[in-house]
């Protein structure tokens, strides 16, 4: 055994038994800094203010910094240091969810893949599997199915997929109801996913066992009518709607499928929408929308009118560039799928101005 071969031996022997931990930051190296301005800006009483923004890999470095001359000889010496190869990042990132445990997990359909931050395990994992052997050609929606399970939909797969906790493919959901599957949202109080098919020009609704219980929507280019469904939202007993082709967000009641109402519609000033895609809802019922065609957030109290610009098109704080999801966590943070930025950007709503 040569000394060279024994020395490397050695330092994985050592590196095994000390993997040093690894803490999240919200404002990472080569991303956006803390001490932005809120939204809207000074005088007026803020609604969000800015908390961040996932950019992959480099979202996670060591506790403490703690990289000695000798702990990072031995990274080095075993393939582990970031120095040297490149870090794996977010490229087009479309929706993610905040898990129960409190796990960001994005879609991205430039990798294509899952990522998964683990701010509490200080961990990052890239899920790529949609079944056993075949990978995400285009994963957009993705939802907790259940305490256990998860479930994704791919727009080239034609179809949802159910993975485990752990990221393991489990199924494919349903059969062969579904035509191009963007978004996706879950009631697990009712026991309902809800999915938008941009293909079928409708809303689809199975249970939770993948059963196709019945649609939402009329296809159509006027009015109250579904053009091409992108993004959905669940809250409460409403069904939230983003059409981006029709230029609106339809809110339909969530049981019965019965049309509600309308948010925004097709103009050229800020507050109206053009390309619509991503929607969410905050604690106070106020709508968040993504109008990606002017780089916009647009914010709508929970009557549908409308109340706040965030945006413009740009990679400074506040800025986007062909913006996609969002959705929103417990903390009432909203998180937006900044696409062509590769980035999520990260917002918190510090509540209503009195």
């Amino acid at each position: 055994m040569t000394a060279r071969v024994g020395l490397l031996l050695l330092a994985l022997s050592l590196g095994a038994c000390a993997a040093a931990p690894r803490v999240m930051q919200y404002y990472p190296e080569g991303g956006a800094q803390a001490g932005v301005p809120s939204w809207p800006a000074a005088p007026a009483v803020p609604r969000l203010e800015f908390a961040g923004e996932l950019l992959g890999e480099q979202n996670f470095v060591l506790a403490n910094n703690d990289q000695g001359a000798g702990r990072g000889f031995l990274r080095w010496l075993v393939g582990l240091s970031r120095r040297g190869r490149q870090v794996t990042q977010l490229v087009r990132p479309q929706s993610g969810v905040v898990d129960a445990q409190g796990r960001i997990l994005v879609t991205d359909a430039g990798r294509p893949s899952i990522f998964v931050f683990d701010e509490a395990a200080g961990s990052f994992d890239v899920w790529r599997e949609a079944e056993a052997g075949v990978d995400f050609v285009s994963p957009v929606g993705i939802a907790e199915l259940n305490a256990d399970e998860f479930i994704v939909a791919d727009a080239e797969l034609a179809g949802a997929f159910v993975l485990s906790r752990e990221g393991v493919p489990l199924r494919r959901f349903g059969a062969t109801e579904l035509e191009r599957p963007t978004g996706l949202d879950v009631d697990t109080v009712a026991g309902r996913v809800y999915i938008a098919d941009k293909g079928a020009r409708l809303v689809k609704v199975f249970s939770t066992a993948g059963t196709l219980l019945r649609t939402i929507g009329v296809p159509g280019d006027a009015a109250g009518t579904l053009n091409a469904p992108m993004h959905i939202h669940v809250v409460g007993d409403r069904l939230y709607v983003s059409d981006a082709l029709n230029a609106h967000v339809l809110t339909y009641a969530a049981d019965s499928g019965e049309l509600l109402g309308q948010v925004g519609q097709r103009g050229l000033y800020v507050g109206n929408m053009v390309r619509p895609k991503g929607v969410s809802v905050d604690s106070d019922g106020n709508i968040y929308v993504v109008e990606s065609y002017y780089d916009h957030l647009l914010v709508y109290d929970d009557a549908g009118r409308f109340l706040l610009p965030v945006g413009g098109t740009g990679s400074d704080v506040g800025k986007f560039f062909l913006p996609a999801g969002a959705w929103s966590d417990r903390q009432d943070r909203i998180f937006i799928a900044d696409m062509f930025n590769s980035r999520v950007v990260i917002f918190r709503y510090v509540g209503a101005e009195s």
